[in-house]
């Protein structure tokens, strides 16, 4: 870039009122098809993740369950023949039942709360039906006094 290219640049700037800030950002709804800024999930989302949770739930407790023992039975022979590895096996295979009870708990929690949310969302679904219901008998009867 030449230097008279960039005074004309520079020139140009100043004429637009570049005082002005300009935020980057996503758009906002446009309607009609546009963009949308609301967060959305379908049921068959949330029956996904929750599935998901619940079979690595199920998997992982059995699958953890034959590493621990496994791991507590090497610990346990090791140590019996007087090697030092033993203690160090058995220390990791409990450090590994914490974290693997942590998981588990992870993994329940978030079932648990898609139920929950589930049921909640079910509820207010219902709720609302009820008072837009109540608003129409409403105007049914204003709409009745009119005609009088």
């Amino acid at each position: 870039m030449a230097w008279d290219e960039w005074d004309q640049l520079k020139a140009s700037a100043a004429a637009q009122d570049s005082t002005q800030m300009q935020l980057n950002q996503y758009p906002g709804d446009q309607g009609g098809g546009g963009t949308r800024g609301d967060l959305e999930v379908s049921n068959q989302g949330l029956e996904a993740v929750g599935k998901a949770a619940r079979d690595l739930f199920n998997d992982f407790t059995t699958y953890s369950g034959h590493a621990r023992v496994a791991s507590e039975k090497a610990a346990g022979g090791l140590k019996g023949e007087g090697f030092a590895l033993g203690g160090a096996l058995e220390h990791v295979s409990a450090r590994w039942s914490e974290q693997t009870k942590t998981l588990l708990d992870a993994c329940a929690h978030i079932s648990n709360h898609l139920r929950f949310t589930k049921n909640q969302h079910t509820a207010d679904d219902s709720y609302i039906a009820g008072a837009v219901s109540s608003i129409a008998t409403l105007d049914e009867g204003f709409d009745d006094l009119k005609d009088h």
